[in-house]
């Protein structure tokens, strides 16, 4: 069962439709899997439609959540793939699933929550030994104390939403008020000067926790000193949503033997012990001009579809999608 949608708003549902639809595609093999699928919209509602096809799924029967149970229980699934990535679907429609009996690919609530909460992430990563840059939590009306230049994010926002890079103590403000547009409290982070940036994904496979290779994102000390919502998502002219950090252009794999490998593995292993992962996670690091990794964020996340970072990665380290899609599927049903 792939549960898709989102508890929150249209944009997350299209972004777990655009991602669930190519999971559904490159992971179909009827000799091994019947597939259904449960849809959540931002209005609470449920839908059990035969297929993404939008034409299907708006024309799904709509239930409410104790007639969704009853359809899940009925169903018996094997195993849920979750695709929601709004903060609901990665904490409590997992707890759901938890309480149906049902077992799921990847991580937690309990770890899923820590990663949506950056201050608490980076409190567990840097008393693991991780480099984190210095931080401050704030509420709204209290005062940062940290001079810049520092970053200004949401302590709980995804895709860069609400990020702002402030170098002058008049730029607070602003700054402050926009991240607060997004949460009910913001992170004041010191900020790191730029080397590189980037991401590294791990994953339980073979028995070993398998470091894959790296992601680098496209940077630039005077134009792109950090990287925004712009960066990862964007709305093409039909409406549609598109994935902005997925050419050679924006962002690319590092080869394995750049020697800024070795020390973003061993920060990412930490971080994943740290966090409590369970099957895969992925992890943000900030790269300073002397190649010291600094931990920025954790996305506990992986829809499996060719556009997912992870499975990007693990293509580069000569692990199929359908092997890993198929690894995560017997380690989550072997814990049933």
């Amino acid at each position: 069962m792939h549960l898709t949608g989102s508890a929150v708003s249209d944009e997350l549902a299209d972004l777990s439709l655009l991602y669930a639809r190519g999971c559904l595609t490159a992971t179909a093999d009827p000799d091994h899997y019947e597939t259904h699928i449960a849809h959540v919209s931002p209005d609470g509602r449920w839908r059990f439609p035969a297929s993404l096809d939008p034409q299907v799924l708006d024309t799904a029967a709509p239930v409410t959540a104790g007639d969704a149970i009853r359809r899940i229980t009925e169903l018996e699934p094997d195993v849920m793939v979750p695709q929601m990535f709004c903060r609901p679907g990665m904490t409590n429609y997992r707890a759901l699933f938890d309480v149906l009996g049902v077992p799921y690919l990847g991580n937690t609530p309990d770890a899923t929550a820590l990663s949506v909460d950056k201050h608490r992430a980076r409190t567990l990563v840097a008393a693991a030994g991780v480099h984190v840059p210095h931080a401050e939590l704030l509420r709204p009306g209290q005062t940062p104390t940290i001079a810049g230049p520092v970053v200004v994010k949401p302590a709980d926002a995804d895709n860069s939403s609400g990020v702002t890079l402030v170098r002058s103590p008049e730029d607070y403000e602003p700054a402050l008020s926009e991240a607060f547009r997004h949460s009910r409290t913001a992170l004041v982070e010191r900020y790191v000067e730029l080397g590189r940036e980037v991401r590294c994904g791990l994953i339980e496979y073979g028995g070993d926790l398998v470091c894959l290779p790296l992601e680098e994102y496209a940077m630039d000390a005077a134009s792109k000193p950090i990287r925004g919502y712009d960066d990862k998502l964007a709305r093409s002219s039909d409406g549609d949503l598109r994935l902005m950090a997925k050419d050679g252009e924006r962002a690319w794999i590092v080869d394995p033997t750049d020697p800024v490998t070795a020390p973003v593995w061993e920060a990412a292993r930490a971080c994943y012990t740290a966090l409590g992962c369970r099957q895969y996670g992925l992890f943000d690091f900030r790269i300073d001009p002397d190649g010291r990794p600094w931990f920025l964020e954790a996305g506990l996340y992986c829809s499996f579809a060719p556009t997912s970072v992870i499975t990007m990665m693990a293509e580069a380290a000569d692990i199929t999608l359908p092997d890993l899609f198929r690894s995560c599927v017997d380690s989550a049903t072997s814990m049933q």
